[in-house]
């Protein structure tokens, strides 16, 4: 459901009615410590209480992770869930009327939530009756599958609710109908039944099978796979997409195995329910299943919310159909791999096993050998294009290096496209490191083939510019303007007595932040004095001269939807105690962080006109020839002595 934009006003009473202490103290074992509470933080591992909350601010701060916002925040970053579900839940807890921009979104949004409260509870019901029949004696035959061929006991069937949908056509559709009055349109939409083709009425859409509910993140059944228990086609069924289920956005066990794939920090993806619901059993609590499907890159970032180090396992056969399952498997994620956005690997187990079978005649220690040594996608990917081929024949050894190229040309990593180039040289030696500069060669020409290719000299002109005025930037000029930048930021967040002289300074100087986060973070500043109505207007003692906690709570509140940002910047609305000591010299600190931040802009100028004087022809035009030069022999002396000052304050000061 696509949830209209809330008003201002919902989330302003969520906010005052949702008090921190109580929404913390439901997943965090609180005690009083003077005005505040204390706690071990729930989003990394510690021994002693680092995190704190304070109820006269409503915010929340851990001095271990620097994890920090106020009482949405905390269930946004704890539940990995949107802005607008947190604040939804929130409003129905809080009992607050939700409203959104537009009244007719208002009146949709409520209507969708009833149908939605609806599906959720009619799916519920659903679940206990089918558990409830997996009991009976119409249900022994289902119950004797997972006991004797599955192997699983008592505990996991409760674990994951399986259940038995009996024979008859209408069975499901009487109780729920006729026993407990739900509308039969809610339970077409809910996917539990269909009407019929020829006459009036419905029938059951899972019958005689092994039932399986599919949950949602928070533990909400949303839909059904249903597994034949005789020959009828198809194996397995699955619930149709519904307004709350949509198998490209779903995995299943998910709500089972976020805790182990945050401990574990990777995610193990099987391609069968059972695979995924044996390796729980086992102990192995990171395993989800894909639902049969390939991985949409929706499902991708679900899976990534909760894995720091991105590691993503494929799991299937190691037979061809097999191999054919992980990379159909793989589908939409190949980009992300080859982007290094994902650290993929595959895991093939030996003689065609699935790993519920694995498992009957292995140990889980086995297994997560097994994942430990999981080879990376692209090894996984260099491994099938070799495999079967004889590199010594020459129309194998041409297809392979054909192959080869394509695979390298993907990957957008230098770095780690050159360790695969040297690995992929290594392979087509045959053993004789004599050829694997040949062969490192061979595939470079091939991959980019501009790269190889012969470069003409420049003219004496042009490498007298390059050699003799060229300012590039040190390696660490990034960290440099890191630290300036960060530190204007908390000066200006922290002391509202020198924000007019970083507003001037920049005016002056005109100069703007050239980090992104840090961009974004002066554009959200700005945005706090428009969002009333107001010009802004840098002289203003409202804006100048804001309070510190507003200031800071107000940017906290506006980042609530741009959490990805906020991880970037959040470090700078806290100071501990280096940061005191950097910033008790202001007025020394803010020129040093001005310096820094002039002398890439000089730069930047610089490089700009030294290229024109170098493209322009100076007996064609040698008045722009020599207005250019003028330009940038004028930014090289700036250089020169912004440098200077740069270098001392960096050293002395920062």
């Amino acid at each position: 459901m696509q949830i209209p934009r809330l008003h201002p006003d919902t989330i302003e009473e969520v906010k005052l009615r949702a008090d921190i202490v109580d929404v913390v103290s439901e997943y965090v074992v609180l005690r009083k410590r003077g005005k505040d509470f204390v706690g071990l933080c729930p989003f990394h591992d510690e021994k002693s209480p680092s995190f704190t909350v304070s109820q006269t601010k409503q915010m929340y701060y851990c001095f271990g992770c620097q994890a920090a916002g106020n009482a949405i925040k905390f269930v946004m970053e704890l539940g990995k869930r949107s802005f607008p579900d947190v604040v939804l839940d929130l409003a129905r807890r809080y009992q607050v009327p939700v409203q959104t921009l537009e009244p007719e979104q208002r009146q949709e949004l409520q209507r969708q939530l009833s149908l939605r409260e609806q599906l959720y509870e009619v799916l519920a019901t659903s679940a206990q009756f089918y558990q409830h029949a997996l009991r009976q004696s119409q249900g022994q035959k289902a119950l004797q599958y997972l006991q004797s061929n599955r192997q699983l006991k008592q505990e996991t069937i409760q674990q994951f609710g399986l259940g038995y949908a009996p024979a008859g056509w209408e069975t499901l559709y009487r109780y729920l109908v006729q026993d407990k009055h739900y509308p039969a349109q809610i339970l077409e939409k809910a996917g539990l039944i269909k009407p019929r083709k020829e006459g009036d009425g419905y029938y059951d859409v899972f019958r005689d099978r092994l039932m399986i509910p599919i949950r949602d993140v928070q533990g909400r059944v949303i839909a059904f796979g249903g597994r034949t228990l005789t020959d009828e086609q198809p194996k397995y069924l699955n619930s149709p997409e519904t307004e709350l289920f949509s198998k490209g956005k779903t995995l299943f066990a998910l709500d089972q195995a976020k805790g182990g794939i945050s401990q574990l920090d990777q995610a193990v993806v099987v391609e069968g329910y059972f695979d995924a619901i044996a390796l729980h059993a086992a102990g192995i609590n990171n395993a989800i299943a894909s639902l049969g499907t390939a991985l949409s890159l929706e499902q991708v970032r679900l899976i990534l919310r909760y894995t720091e180090s991105k590691q993503l396992v494929l799991n299937f056969d190691a037979d061809k159909a097999g191999t054919n399952a992980a990379e159909r498997a793989i589908g939409e994620i190949a980009e992300l791999a080859y982007k290094g956005e994902v650290q993929l690997k595959i895991l093939n187990l030996a003689d065609g096993k699935d790993a519920d079978e694995y498992l009957h005649s292995h140990t889980p220690e086995d297994y997560g050998e097994l994942l430990k040594n999981a080879p990376l996608w692209l090894d996984w990917q260099i491994q099938q294009i070799i495999q079967d081929c004889d590199l010594k024949q020459a129309t194998d050894f041409q297809q392979v290096t054909q192959q080869l190229v394509k695979l390298l040309k993907n990957i957008a990593n230098s770095d780690t496209r050159n360790y695969y180039v040297s690995y992929c040289a290594e392979i087509l030696s045959l053993g004789d490191t004599r050829l694997i500069p040949l062969r490192v060669e061979n595939l470079l020409t091939q991959i980019a083939p501009a790269a190889a290719a012969y470069t003409k000299p420049v003219s004496a002109k042009k490498a007298w510019g390059n050699s003799q005025v060229s300012y590039s930037p040190l390696p660490t000029e990034r960290s440099l303007l890191e630290h300036a930048e960060a530190l204007l930021l908390r000066i200006y967040l922290h002391c509202p007595e020198q924000r007019q002289a970083i507003i001037a300074e920049l005016e002056e100087r005109d100069l703007q932040f050239s980090l992104s986060h840090h961009r974004f973070l002066w554009q959200q500043i700005l945005e706090i004095s428009s969002d009333d109505g107001e010009t802004i207007n840098w002289a203003s003692p409202r804006f100048a001269n804001a309070s510190q906690p507003d200031l800071i709570s107000r940017l906290q509140d506006h980042f609530l939807e741009f959490s990805s940002e906020m991880g970037l910047i959040s470090h700078l609305f806290h100071v501990n105690e280096k940061n005191q000591k950097e910033i008790l010299r202001t007025p020394q600190v803010v020129q040093a962080a001005i310096a820094c931040m002039d002398l890439v802009m000089l730069e930047k100028r610089y490089r700009h006109f030294l290229k024109l004087w170098q493209q322009t022809d100076p007996e064609a035009e040698p008045e722009r020839y020599q207005s250019y030069y003028q330009a940038f022999y004028a930014e090289k002396i700036k250089l020169q002595k912004i440098d200077k000052q740069r270098l001392f304050s960096i050293t002395d000061l920062i």
